[in-house]
C-alpha cells in the first residue's frame, strides 16, 4: 500500500552502500525515518529529493511493521536561493537540527509550521541571522524554559526595566541588577518583541548589527543554560558567523 505525507528532509544517514535512511519532518506525523534505496548511485532518481531540505510530498510504500520504503516524491521546494549561499544554509540547517530535537521534546505539531515559516522567510531573502533568533526563542516555550519578559523575575516589578539575565532567567529592574551585563534598551524591547512575533506577518527586518549581536549572546548562553540540547550544528554555525 502507498501512502503519501507532506513534509521536509531534516536529515538522513547513509545506509549500505548506495542508500539511505532519510529523516521527515511531516506536517500530520511528527518525525518519520524511511528508506531511500539505491538514492545515492547517480541514476537514482531519489538522489536529488533525499537531501535535507527537500519539501514537498513523499510517497512512501509500507512492508509489514518494517520502516516504510520510499519511492517517489513530488518537489515542491528545493530552497535554491538558501543552498546557493553558505551562511543561509548553515542557519537553515541548524533550524532544521533544533526544531526536530525541541519537537522530540514535546511533539506540537505548532513546531513544524514555525519551521516552515522561518526558512520561507530565510529563502525570500530576510536576515537568517534573525529569523533564527526569532525561532530560537519562541521554541523555548515549547521545552517549557522560557524567560520572564513581563517584569523584573526578582521582585515583579514591571518598571524601571534596565537589563535581562540569563543566569536569573529574565528581565531584572535597577533595583535587581548585581552585576549582571547591562544590555543596551533596544535588544532588552527586541527579545520580547521577537518572542511574540508572528514570522508569516513579518515584512521588514531593521536591527543594527551591534544590537544582533547582543540578541544571539543571550540565546546562545540562555540555551546552553537550560535546554539540555546539544547540536553539532551551533558549533558549525558559530564558526561561520566568525567569518561574516
Amino acid at each position: 500500500m502507498i501512502r503519501k505525507v507532506m513534509g521536509i528532509v531534516i536529515s538522513t544517514v547513509d545506509y549500505k552502500e548506495s542508500s539511505k535512511i532519510v529523516n521527515i519532518f511531516t506536517e500530520d506525523e511528527g518525525i518519520i525515518g524511511v528508506l531511500s534505496k539505491g538514492c545515492k548511485t547517480m541514476k537514482s532518481k531519489l538522489r536529488a529529493v533525499s537531501t535535507p531540505l527537500s519539501q514537498g510530498t513523499f510517497y512512501l510504500r509500507q512492508y509489514g511493521s518494517g520502516m516504510s520504503l520510499l519511492t517517489e516524491v513530488d518537489l515542491e521546494i528545493s530552497y535554491k536561493e538558501i543552498r546557493k549561499d553558505i551562511f543561509k544554509q548553515n542557519y537553515a540547517l541548524f533550524l532544521l537540527d533544533l526544531a526536530s530535537q525541541v519537537y522530540r521534546h514535546g511533539k506540537q505539531k505548532q513546531i513544524y509550521s514555525l519551521l516552515i515559516s522561518a526558512l520561507a522567510k530565510i529563502e525570500e531573502g530576510y536576515d537568517a541571522e534573525v529569523i533564527t533568533n526569532i525561532v530560537e526563542l519562541q521554541l523555548l516555550k515549547y521545552l517549557g524554559i522560557q524567560p520572564e519578559l513581563s517584569c523584573c523575575v526578582s521582585c515583579g516589578n514591571k518598571e524601571d526595566i534596565i537589563t535581562i539575565s540569563s543566569y536569573k532567567g529574565g528581565y531584572l529592574c535597577k533595583r535587581c541588577v548585581g552585576g549582571e551585563f547591562v544590555y543596551s534598551l533596544k535588544m532588552i524591547k527586541l527579545i520580547k518583541m521577537l518572542s511574540l512575533v508572528d514570522l508569516d506577518k513579518v515584512k521588514r527586518i531593521d536591527i543594527r548589527d551591534e544590537v544582533k549581536k547582543e540578541i544571539s549572546i543571550f540565546i546562545d548562553d540562555y540555551y546552553d543554560r537550560y535546554s539540555g540540547l546539544y547540536l553539532k550544528s551551533r558549533d558549525i554555525l558559530r564558526e561561520f558567523s566568525y567569518l561574516k
